[in-house]
């Protein structure tokens, strides 16, 4: 059964944030490339939720805080998607960070 995937206003500004970044920086073409492998990453939460391979949880972020590396099928990425799992078959995506970030630092 396939999983729900729900970002909050914060995640979807920081995708916005991240392609507006790397369309200034790289291009229209490469902001496309990186969208694509964004939403690879999505899909895969949305196949398998929390089971995707290379999930990691983090109890240093909160209780329940799990993250993905959007880095998937051979595609560089530089960020992990933040996410919980409140519901049943719903990923509750929380931020997308760069992987250089101190993630806790992001969470109250």
């Amino acid at each position: 059964m396939p999983w729900e995937v729900k970002l909050t206003a914060q995640a979807n500004q920081d995708v916005a944030n991240i392609l507006a970044w790397t369309e200034d920086r790289f291009g229209i073409k490469q902001a496309d490339i990186y969208n694509e492998t964004l939403l690879l990453a999505f899909e895969a939460l949305s196949e398998a939720g929390p089971d995707v391979p290379d999930v990691r949880i983090r109890t240093d972020i909160g209780v329940g805080i799990h993250v993905l590396h959007v880095a998937r099928q051979r595609r560089k990425g530089r960020h992990f998607i933040v996410f919980s799992v409140n519901s049943p078959q719903i990923v509750h995506v929380l931020r997308v960070l760069h992987d250089s970030m101190d993630l806790p630092k992001h969470f109250p």
